[in-house]
């Protein structure tokens, strides 16, 4: 080794420094678009490179914040950093130029710089230069040479070559050999310009005087300082053998695939000698100075010259191997020649392309804009030509899509709208191919998750619903449940239900029924009744919890249904101040005679309000029938003159419900020889004075009464005249005659006036009077009658009606009779009688009656000479 060689650590980083300060400090160049750097190697840990943030264009205040940063591949080693503080580019670890750089020529460091919000990426180039950090080594110390004495002047001698790992001028330069007096040195350039040292003998030799010469041969390089290495050659003089072996050619060229297998015949050497015997004999062997790595990857025959293939090829590492291959006789005195063999390596398509996930931006909104960068992607193909040549794309039927930023380098974005509900995830797979043959393609799979936006309003399982109650419920009991579904996910799915505001007979919605928020579940606050209200709705609101909260209605209507929980009330006769209703028969009558009419009505619906009439009881069973459907009480036979002249009846109206309720009467019939010529009323049946008797408050009530039910009266009175002088003009322009139609009700709401006070005018006698009957309930609501009185009017309290026209208005628009329906308030202590049953005819009369009894003289009793016919 000679004095260059033993330089220590610290030499090296002298020489560096003295690089710098003669280069001065590195400046950007642009390189085809990117910045391109210089810098020497075996710079110590920390040194200036370069300030990239300023020729970047950078802020460096917001370096750390945009997550500024190399990106490496995977398993290489990170020579250079940057200080995220002042983005000053240094050395992160020693470069050793001839370590990281194996092949000659220029050593270029690519980096990749990535910054973020927004992603952007940088491509700049760091050359590594060399520095004489190497002193040039023969590969032994000392080297044998056997030169026959027979050789003759000028003859060369080549010499193994010095290696040094510097490149250009800091490379081998040229070599000395001490002063001796027998041979001269000559140095030889390679046509990669590396040198080679030739012995020339300038006298001839004579074995006898001296066998051997010792020659000392040193190899400089052209650094600054320069270095050198050295060698003692041996110089052994033999005996003649005086041909040496020549090869066809001095060199050769051969190409070979990358993919050649071990043993492939690479070529076929061949060299000749004159000599014969062993002077003829020829050996192969590589050359002192071929490189370790040429020894492992090829192997000469020593005998055919046969040059095989050893070890695997790689385009990628070197696409051109120099061989040194000698040949030398076995005589004495052998002399070797040297041929050289340049081995080209062919590319095939071996490598395939490599994805890289340089940067991930997820998850994505599912309102996210189309063009949103979603990912950064890097691809490679270590293969040259259009084997490295690489096209990317994405699996069809996704909505993103591949852009080039720059060469092998591609952001992911999307291409239209997301839908979450849709598809929560996308499995995106994206294919690198190269352009080889065969083509050589590379998947790899990148999972988009879709963050949830607010964008679905809940919506109900229902258009709307329909909830049938039994009356009188128990309060707080369920009677339902509403759902709605939101297909949006996590609080912007989570749901809560509320009633909307409203009124429900003039009071709060919230004291009938109130809803859980959670479930839905809907729950009664009170016991409703059917009697008082048979449906009502409600509007049910379902809300999300995301922002803004959206929400949804649905309607819910609640149909009450109806329970047999009212006995009928009977309505005609009714006693009057503690008395029994009494009438008079008279003893004439025969067989069929009507004495009177049962009348009582129910509250209920259905069934449950179908009444029938039964004589419970009586003086004489056999003189008395009661019809069980209309209530008319008529007589069996005549009267005989040992019947008693007072007969009692107690009647029993039953309902059709289950169980059935059930209302009694009792009746006092008077046997009387003649009938009066006026109409009576009912007779009292005094019961005892303590029962009868009234306070002083119920005579101030009743005065009361009576003035409030004159003044209703005497109101009803002229806006009845009003009505009907509208109504004389409707029914000339409906084409209907007054002499036969007293009451057309059509579209005009006739019953508005008698809804109000529920009083009948009372016509002359001998005259009809027509007037409409408002049945509440939802039942026919027009029913048109005259009134016809019969001869036994007269002497009857019982009213009997015959229809004089049929009711062919109410027939032909049954949907405006619907329309004006109104329930009518029988009296605080008996509910409304329910019409969806209706009575018979003959009982409808006194159905009126009652209803004027009780809403405008309660004290008169029973009047027989107004009805409806």
């Amino acid at each position: 080794m000679g004095a260059g060689g033993g330089s220590g650590r610290g030499q090296l980083f002298l020489c560096s420094l003295l690089f710098l300060l003669l280069a001065g400090p590195p400046a950007p160049r642009s390189a085809g678009g990117q910045l391109r750097y210089t810098m020497p190697e075996e710079l110590e840990h920390g040194a200036f490179v370069a300030s990239l943030g300023e020729d970047l264009g950078l802020d460096v205040s917001t370096l750390s914040a945009r997550r500024f940063r190399i990106v490496s591949w995977a398993g290489a080693r990170q020579h250079l950093e940057v200080n995220l503080e002042n983005g000053i580019l240094f050395v992160n670890e020693r470069i050793d130029r001839e370590e990281v750089c194996e092949a000659g020529g220029t050593c270029l460091l690519h980096l990749q710089l990535l910054v973020e919000s927004p992603l952007e990426l940088y491509r700049i180039e760091v050359e590594v230069l060399d520095i004489n950090d190497h002193a040039p080594t023969f590969p032994w110390q000392e080297y044998v040479l056997e030169v026959a004495e027979s050789a003759v002047l000028g003859a060369r001698f080549p010499l193994e070559s010095a290696q040094d790992p510097d490149v250009g001028t800091n490379s081998v330069h040229t070599y000395r050999v001490s002063p001796n007096g027998f041979f001269s040195l000559e140095v030889q350039t390679r046509s990669d310009a590396s040198k080679f040292a030739e012995l020339v003998l300038e006298r001839a030799l004579d074995r006898e005087q001296q066998r051997v010469h010792q020659v000392l041969l040193t190899a400089l390089d052209g650094g600054v300082p320069e270095r050198s290495g050295t060698a003692h050659i041996l110089v052994m003089v033999l005996d003649a053998n005086d041909n040496v072996p020549a090869f066809d050619q001095p060199s050769y060229g051969v190409s070979l695939p990358e993919d050649a297998p071990a043993g492939t015949l690479v070529i076929q050497l061949n060299a000749t000698d004159l000599d014969e015997g062993p002077n003829g004999e020829i050996e192969y062997s590589f050359s002192g100075h071929t490189p370790p790595h040429v020894r492992e990857l090829f192997q000469i025959e020593p005998q055919s010259g046969q040059l095989l293939l050893k070890g695997p090829l790689d385009y990628e590492r070197a696409s051109l191997h120099e061989l040194y291959v000698q040949a030398k006789d076995r005589g004495p005195s052998a002399m070797a020649v040297h041929c050289r063999v340049l081995v080209h390596l062919l590319d095939v398509n071996d490598n395939a392309p490599e994805v890289t996930l340089t940067s991930v931006a997820m998850p994505v909104l599912e309102d996210a804009p189309p063009g949103t960068v979603i990912a950064a992607i890097s691809v490679l193909d270590w293969d040259s030509g259009d084997n490295g040549r690489v096209s990317c794309e994405v699996s069809p039927n996704v909505p993103f899509e591949l852009r080039s930023s720059f060469h092998n380098y591609y952001t992911l974005v999307t291409t239209q709208a997301l839908d979450r509900e849709v598809v929560s995830e996308y499995n995106v797979s994206i294919t690198a191919r190269d352009m080889g043959s065969p083509t050589l393609l590379t998947h790899s799979t990148l999972t988009v998750p879709v963050s949830d936006v607010n964008d679905n309003a809940p919506r109900f399982l229902q258009p709307s619903y329909s909830v049938y109650v039994m009356e009188n419920n128990a309060p707080g009991a369920s009677i339902c449940s509403v759902s709605a579904l939101d297909p949006d996910c996590q609080q912007n799915a989570y749901l809560s239900y509320s009633i909307a505001d409203g009124h429900i007979h003039g009071m709060p919605v919230g004291t009938y029924v109130s809803i859980n928020s959670d479930s839905g579940h809907m729950y009664a606050l009170r016991s409703l009744d059917y009697e008082q209200i048979h449906s009502f709705q409600i509007q049910v609101q379902a809300q999300d919890a995301g922002f803004p909260p959206l929400s949804a209605n649905v309607t819910v209507h609640i149909f009450v249904l109806d329970q047999n929980d009212n006995a009928p009330v009977i309505v005609s006769p009714m006693p009057r101040n503690g008395s029994v209703a009494t009438e008079l028969v008279p003893r004439s009558a025969g067989p069929g005679y009507l004495v009177g009419t049962v009348l009582a009505v129910d509250a209920d619906a259905g069934l449950n309000s179908h009444l029938s009439y039964q004589l419970l009881q009586a003086t004489d069973f056999t003189l008395f029938s009661m019809a069980p459907d209309t209530g008319q009480l008529r007589t069996l036979r005549s009267f005989l003159e040992q019947d008693a002249t007072r007969q009692q009846l107690v009647v029993k109206v039953r309902d059709g419900g289950q169980p059935a309720l059930s209302a009694t009467v009792s009746l006092l019939l008077s046997v009387v020889e003649t009938m009066p010529q006026t109409l009576s009323d009912f007779s009292e049946f005094s019961l005892p004075p303590e029962a009868s008797s009234s306070s002083p408050v119920n005579l101030y009530l009743l005065v009361s009464l009576g003035s409030i039910s004159f003044m209703f009266l005497l109101a009803i009175l002229i806006l009845t005249a009003i009505r009907c002088h509208g109504e004389h003009r409707s029914h000339q322009g409906d084409g209907c005659s007054p002499p036969h139609c007293h009451c057309c009700p059509g579209s005009r709401r006739s019953s508005d006036v008698l809804k109000t006070s529920n009083l009948t005018a009372q016509s002359p006698a001998g005259t009809t009077a027509a007037t409409c009957l408002d049945v509440p309930g939802g039942g026919p609501l027009g029913y048109c009658y005259k009134v016809c009185l019969g001869p036994e009017s007269a002497q009857s309290d019982f009213m009997f009606l015959k229809p004089c026209s049929p009711p062919q208005n109410n027939k032909k628009d049954p949907g405006k009779r619907s329309r004006s329906g109104q329930h009518l308030q029988v009296s605080k202590q008996i509910k409304q009688p329910n019409m969806k049953w209706l009575p018979p005819s003959t009982q409808r009369p006194a159905l009126r009656r009652y209803q004027i009894w009780h809403c405008g003289n309660r004290g008169s009793g029973w009047k027989g000479d107004v009805g409806m016919g």
